[in-house]
């Protein structure tokens, strides 16, 4: 691979240390800390720095930083294996972070999580030697097994609820789930039936009961919860049966997938969208924009999750104190299939 200095042409070698600080105009110890150390580097000096390395395709010699630092340049990802919208985006958004930041990620995909399989999890990354674990916790097993967890190595959560012993980063899904209501509500709608996650999800649990606490404190009837499996097809099944009441105007979708299927049943049905019922869903997936009519949804910001859970987890890495609890505040996206209360 061809890289350069300011005081030469492009040459055929890979990048090293001395010619990245070459191009930013800084010393090479000075690149070393703004690697490893970025709190000693001014925010504009490890700016050129990353410009730089990016430029010049600089990979730094893990033997050399782990030498150096004490650190790998690795983190662990602990995560559920699965294809869903969330956890998945969640999964990108935590990689991208740490390459952003020079670190490699070792990730540990498992069908469940529970205590013993993220404590088994945990000991083979110890034994790869890396620097710190973020787990992606989004089932209530998880959870309970980061409870009693037994860790020698920095460890961080992500979407893993309350009450845990480590900092945990979530998007805060009761109050996406209460923004969706009251948004349904202000158009005039006397309540709003709510289309569920499965109830051994986190996520789910939590969007319910935004849901309710925003019914109950207006006084507004709150109907039976109907749960699906987060797949457009259950979103189907279950859109046809609240299409069949004449009573539902106004539908609040766990997540944008099922809320799809919910579209689909509706219109079989004849039941106009947003004329008759309003749809709102959760996650804004790429897609939702596309659907017909537009999804109006609540859009998690999965860059800001993963960016707050690589930075707690360095503050624990460096023995700095940090935030226990970080909560990502969800966006509503207004589109078109949402309107008012049929008259």
């Amino acid at each position: 691979m061809k890289t350069r200095s300011n005081d030469g042409p492009p040459r055929s070698r890979p990048a090293v240390l001395e010619d990245v600080a070459a191009l930013a105009g800084v010393s090479a110890m000075t690149v070393s800390r703004a690697l490893n150390a970025p709190e000693r580097v001014h925010t504009e000096t490890r700016a050129r720095v990353l410009a730089a390395v990016q430029e010049l395709d600089y990979r730094p010699n893990a033997a050399a930083r782990q030498l150096a630092t004490g650190r790998s340049g690795v983190l662990g990802v602990v995560s559920i294996d699965t294809t869903l919208y969330g956890p998945a985006s969640t999964l990108y958004s935590i990689e991208r972070a740490a390459r952003l930041n020079d670190y490699s990620v070792s990730i540990a995909s498992l069908s469940m999580l529970n205590r013993r399989s993220i404590d088994e999890s945990l000991r083979q990354l110890q034994s790869q030697s890396v620097d710190g674990v973020i787990i992606v916790a989004p089932h209530e097993s998880a959870a309970d097994g980061l409870r009693h967890l037994s860790s020698k190595i920095p460890v961080v959560a992500v979407d893993a609820g309350v009450g845990l012993s480590v900092p945990v980063v979530m998007v805060d899904q009761r109050a996406g789930a209460a923004r969706a209501t009251r948004h349904l509500l202000s158009l005039g709608h006397e309540t709003v039936w709510h289309v569920a996650g499965p109830d051994n999800w986190i996520d789910a649990n939590a969007r319910v009961e935004g849901w309710r606490e925003v019914l109950e404190a207006g006084g507004h009837r709150v109907p039976d919860v109907v749960r699906g499996d987060w797949s457009s097809r259950s979103g189907y099944q279950l859109g046809h049966r609240l299409a069949r009441d004449p009573e539902v105007t106004a539908v609040f979708v766990s997540n944008d997938q099922m809320a799809l299927g919910v579209l689909r049943a509706l219109r079989e049905v004849g039941r106009r969208v947003p004329e008759d019922v309003s749809v709102v869903g959760f996650d804004d997936v790429p897609e939702s924009a596309y659907f017909w009519p537009p999804l109006t949804t609540v859009r998690q910001d999965f860059e800001e999750v993963g960016g707050h859970a690589f930075h707690l987890l360095l503050d624990q890495m460096a023995g700095r104190p940090s935030q226990t609890r970080r909560l990502v505040e969800p966006e509503l996206i207004v589109r078109e299939s949402t309107g008012a209360a049929p008259g």
